[in-house]
């Protein structure tokens, strides 16, 4: 506890100076250093500052009990502003402050588990707060977690504590599991006259924002430079034959530590410590991929999913395997995966981490583990050198190449409407593979108003699109409704309140969850995929089937829609000029027709002259050429409409209906089985 109080810091309004020893207006709660220039804290607490600066104020030296100002500003905060009308700032309530200048400072051990606080485990919690002298003193209280508010999959889940007090002033501060001797949360709440409070656990870290563009450098993504850079801290600390200071891999290896437990503390720190030397994960989904192919690892169970190199070390803990050999050769399969990964980016040290990693590996290997599992490994290092060094032969790829939607993992959203609450949603949301599999994300059967489906969707999705995103190819997200919903406008939400529409983030189509509307037989579904398959092995062509010669026309019957060719594409100019039943009427006879991909304007003046739209879009369907490509066209246009260009303003407020019926919607309730 010396070693988390030492990292323990006050949050100030900047410019305080000497009133800052009381617990004036100035003083805005608690904090702690994670990494070098690194302060851990709430997000209401680092936004009460002026312009997102804050000052930090922290003892520069353990034996003395003065403090030491230095300047800070929020880089990070999650969530990034307070909902209007909102009393409090809602869950994760977590911002990260880099001080303005180098010092010389402490900080804390943070687990790389998540889900560390499991009920009914005793934590400490550690913050500063006002003295019975009238200054501001560190405060310590033991609590012991009791639950959660908040679904399991939720980003506004936070952890409840009971039995001590949480005095005004500790939110922000670290809580400390004593058992393991690591820090696994931060203080959000107290309740108001009573014993307790609430924390949230410090995995949900891992939702901050995923960098848009491709990352190149450490300092690109926050998360990952903030975790690196704690990771070599500690096992810096650790090796160096200089250094007298009394570690945390030194006080937890005293600590008598959780049964079966594989790697001592400090080989844990120092694996964490080489591990932090080589460039991230690609993406999660390619890090998800690496740990669900090693035996009895389920780490898509996760929530959030795991992000960095340190993160998927943590999924391993709670493996269940057979025995100890068993769990360190998990442990190193793991350290050959990471060996053999992709790289978003090289660069010259990524060399000495790879030789060193391979050490490290093959020395515990040696003393350990058998000799057949020794030459396993010996023989894939050899794999992965040889890989390596055709790699530094061959051309850098160019990046930015067409993306076939049809080929990808996607993102599932399904709204299910509330038939006794008018406009209120049950919703689902996951991931669908290739292999037709939809991993379950999050769900909500309690309904929703459709004026808040967009900010209740926001972190399920974001934790859905990171699972499935790779640089510069975000994943496609494909709504389910019900036919009177195809007109949903998706792409326009707004997931947060300053951030872009989600149609101008990735590729967003919409599809009918609703058989019922279509007569049921094989030979509707031979018709499906006789359309489906001639838009991907013949150049597509739009047809628009609602308007001739600048007149609004009846959508014509099924049966003449069956005579257009099978790579035809229907575009619908009138559908936003209908009433709601025979827009929706209309949209019914085109899915009838077994078409797979459709776009229609959900907006327009009735009379206008549409001339435009209809070229346009015909220019449009055969630009895309193939449907599974033609997502990835409408996305561009959205994105060229939200950067201003006059040339794609036609296709403002257009839809993009895709199905593909090689990946059929779940069954009822098929969405949400468990894993």
């Amino acid at each position: 506890m010396d070693l988390v109080r030492d990292a323990t810091v006050r949050i100030h309004r900047p410019g305080g100076g000497y009133a800052t020893d009381g617990p004036g207006p100035s003083f805005l709660g608690s904090g702690f250093f994670v990494a070098p220039g690194w302060v851990l804290t709430c997000a209401h607490v680092a936004m009460q500052g002026e312009g997102r600066e804050v000052s930090v104020w922290y003892r520069a030296d353990p034996h003395d009990s003065g403090l030491t100002e230095v300047p800070g500003a929020v880089v990070a905060a999650l969530p990034g502003t307070r909902p209007a009308g909102s009393h409090g700032w809602p869950a994760p309530d977590l911002a990260l402050v880099q001080l303005r200048r180098p010092v010389e400072h402490p900080c804390v051990y943070v687990t790389e588990r998540a889900e560390a606080m499991l009920r009914g485990r005793k934590v400490r919690v550690v913050g500063w707060a006002r003295s019975p002298g009238g200054g501001l003193t560190t405060l310590s209280g033991d609590c012991e977690v009791k639950g959660t508010y908040g679904g399991w999959a939720d980003a506004d889940q936070q952890i409840r504590l009971a039995e001590d007090w949480l005095e005004l002033g500790m939110s922000g501060g670290p809580v400390v599991d004593v058992t393991r001797g690591e820090v696994v949360g931060v203080i959000k709440s107290q309740l108001d006259g009573h014993q307790g409070g609430t924390a949230v656990g410090i995995e949900r870290l891992r939702s901050l924002t995923v960098p848009g563009g491709p990352v190149e450098t450490e300092t690109d993504d926050t998360y990952q430079a903030v975790f690196h850079a704690h990771d070599r801290y500690h096992a810096d600390r650790h090796n160096s034959p200089a250094s007298t200071e009394r570690t945390w891999a030194d006080v937890q290896s005293e600590l008598p530590g959780p049964l079966g437990r594989v790697l001592s503390p400090k080989r844990r720190i120092d694996l964490l410590g080489r591990l932090a030397e080589f460039p991230p994960p690609v993406s999660t989904r390619n890090l998800l991929r690496l740990l669900d192919g090693l035996p009895n690892v389920h780490a898509r169970d996760l929530r959030p999913a795991p992000r960095g190199w340190r993160d998927g070390l943590g999924a391993l803990c709670d493996t269940r395997v057979r025995d100890r050999d068993a769990a360190l050769e998990l442990i190193l399969r793991y350290c050959m995966g990471v060996l053999a990964a992709d790289r978003p980016y090289d660069v010259p040290s990524t060399r000495a981490a790879t030789k060193s990693l391979w050490e490290w590996v093959k020395r515990i290997a040696d003393e350990d583990l058998s000799r057949d599992f020794r030459q396993e490994l010996v023989l894939h290092w050899h794999a992965v050198r040889q890989r390596r060094d055709q790699e530094h032969q061959r051309p850098p790829e160019p990046r930015n190449g067409p993306v076939r939607y049809g080929e990808r993992a996607f993102v599932l959203l399904e709204l299910e409407p509330r038939g006794w609450e008018r406009d209120r949603y049950d919703w689902r949301v996951g991931v669908a593979r290739r292999t037709g599999e939809v991993l379950p994300v999050a769900e909500d059967s309690q309904g929703t108003g459709l004026g808040a489906l967009a900010e209740r969707l926001a972190a399920p999705l974001a934790e859905a699109f990171r699972r499935c995103d790779e640089p510069d190819s975000p994943a496609m997200l494909q709504v389910a409704v019900v036919p009177a919903l195809l007109g949903l406008d998706v792409d326009n939400w707004r997931t947060t309140p300053d951030g872009p529409p989600l149609g101008a983030q990735r590729p967003v189509a919409v599809r009918c969850s609703d058989p019922g509307q279509q007569p049921p037989g094989e030979e509707l579904e031979r018709v499906r995929r006789a359309r489906w398959n001639g838009t991907r092995n013949a150049p597509m062509r739009a047809e628009v089937v609602d308007c001739e010669d600048g007149m609004g026309v009846r959508v014509p019957e099924v049966t003449t829609l069956h005579t257009l060719p099978h790579e035809t594409v229907p575009v619908l100019c009138r559908y936003g000029d209908r009433p709601a039943p025979e827009a929706t009427a209309g949209l019914v006879r085109i899915l009838e027709g077994g078409f797979g991909v459709a776009l229609w304007r959900r907006t327009g003046e009735t009379g206008a002259v549409c001339t435009e739209f209809h070229r346009r879009a015909a220019d449009a369907v055969a630009e895309a050429r193939s449907a599974d490509r033609l997502p990835q066209k409408i996305h561009e246009l959205r994105q060229g409409v939200r950067a201003g260009r006059t040339e794609t303003y036609w296709s403002d407020g257009v839809a993009l209906y895709y199905d593909d019926p090689h990946h059929p919607l779940p069954g009822a309730g098929q969405l949400l089985e468990a894993p």
